[in-house]
């Protein structure tokens, strides 16, 4: 049976080193998350916290975190995905974008050291201080150069093999869903009712844009789940044609979107309510049957032959895992709690791991040495059980009334079940932090480390 490659080229052309680039910048998107998180920690302990400037740094330090957590750090590595979907054209804007990206990013990350008020609005929080809304827009900016480019100059997503094909047609509509994103952004700018300032001028300007932009991140989690399947291994019980016709569900919600800026005003309930409904509704299309075929081939399929493919297995069990989780939280939300984050939180750490395990896999593609297989294959164990705590300590949180988007004494945390159930998630918190240092270890190790020559008659 001729094996199948559901896996993107990496060509020999200056989109390797792009690709590369991207990969970078993704990985220190990531890192800067981490060094955030050890920012707030620091503001609330006794002795330091006199050295920052302002009294509110926890909660700039913390929208700045969540932002590189996700939102650079998702946007760069799928950069890396449409980079190797494109054709060897415009050299220029393609590094031009990286540039512009890396600027915007710049000015994000020194934004919390400016005054300003955080404002944790969904999907983009923000700092409303000119350097952050500077940085913001600048990144945004560069990001979508780099995706536009890609729109314009595709790979064709047909021809042999059939399964590469239809990876880059994942990425494609990927791509699209984004750049969906960014006109909805626009709209609602320019449709944004004169009533309406701070925290819910945000909330508002980013809801409809911040929906779409789910679908997007959905789409490139999708092909490298394919890509991670098809590494170690495990043979996808689908067809080409039924893999893509899979991936074309995924995206018709972000057209359908559309529909809720003809339909509804900006900003009204049934705006609010129709992306609601639209992301319960298609979030699923194509992740459900998609991610249920790889368990379903994984299960069939025979035993990992080393350590690489056992570890991308896990990864991508985990993955589909947390994802399938997450999603299923969602039809359990009824109020403004914990259950809330539990969601989301099970959904974005899917694609996160999903992309940790496919840049430790690419590293040797690039020309650096293989991540350390021992830390490799540890890695899915102790992020993904952390983070399945960290849901699991949410959800049970949530569904015994602890309020979303509060912290300390604020949390009212009055019976042993809110109380325990913040315990559990607090503990994997930690463990999953655990494992998002091992992952940056493992990646810094590698390339850091120059790779060895092999000697003539090695064996």
């Amino acid at each position: 049976m001729q094996q199948q490659s559901w896996q993107l080229t990496v060509p020999d052309d200056f989109r390797k080193p792009l690709a590369n680039a991207w990969m970078q910048a993704a990985v220190i998107a990531l890192l800067l998350s981490g060094v955030f998180v050890i920012l707030i920690v620091a503001s609330r302990t006794p002795g330091v916290s006199t050295l920052f400037p302002y009294e509110n740094f926890f909660h700039l330090a913390i929208v700045a975190h969540v932002d590189f957590s996700v939102l650079v750090w998702f946007g760069a590595f799928s950069a890396i995905l449409w980079t190797l979907a494109s054709r060897p054209v415009a050299a220029i804007t393609g590094w031009g974008s990286l540039v512009v990206m890396a600027v915007g990013s710049l000015l994000i990350a020194i934004a919390p050291f400016q005054q300003g008020q955080a404002i944790m609005s969904n999907y983009v929080p923000v700092l409303d201080n000119a350097l952050f809304l500077g940085g913001l827009a600048i990144f945004g900016l560069g990001l979508l150069i780099s995706a536009m480019r890609s729109m314009v100059n595709p790979l064709a997503a047909s021809g042999q093999p059939a399964e590469e094909g239809v990876m880059r047609f994942g990425v494609h509509t990927g791509v699209i869903a984004l750049v969906l994103s960014f006109g909805a952004l626009i709209w609602s700018f320019l449709a944004m009712p004169e009533y309406l300032f701070g925290p819910q001028y945000y909330e508002v300007l980013f809801w409809g844009g911040g929906h779409i932009l789910q679908f997007a991140w959905v789409q490139f989690m999708l092909v490298a789940w394919l890509w991670l399947a098809s590494s170690s291994g495990i043979r996808i019980p689908l067809s080409p044609r039924l893999v893509m016709a899979f991936l074309l569900a995924g995206v018709i919600p972000a057209f359908l979107a559309i529909w809720g800026y003809l339909y509804f005003d900006v900003g009204s309930p049934g705006h609010r309510t129709f992306f609601v409904w639209l992301m319960a509704a298609g979030g699923g299309l194509a992740s459900g049957p998609i991610g249920l075929a790889l368990l379903i081939g994984w299960w069939k399929s025979d035993r990992a032959k080393n350590m690489t493919e056992s570890a991308l297995r896990a990864g991508l069990v985990f993955s589909i895992a947390l994802f399938g989780f997450g999603g299923a939280l969602g039809f359990l939300i009824t109020d403004s709690n914990t259950m809330v984050p539990a969601h989301y939180h099970g959904c974005i750490v899917a694609i996160t791991l999903t992309f940790m395990m496919l840049a430790l896999y690419l590293l040797p593609k690039f020309g650096f040495r293989p991540a350390s297989l021992k830390m490799m294959l540890a890695l899915p164990w102790i992020y993904g059980t952390g983070q399945f705590l960290h849901v699991i300590g949410l959800a049970f949180s949530g569904g015994h009334g602890v309020q979303r988007k509060t912290a300390g004494a604020d949390q009212m945390l009055e019976t042993i079940a809110q109380l325990g159930g913040m315990i559990v998630m607090g503990i994997g918190g930690l463990v999953a932090i655990i494992g998002g240092v091992l992952f940056l270890v493992a990646y810094g190790q590698a390339v850091l480390t120059r790779r060895r020559p092999v000697l003539a008659g090695a064996t």
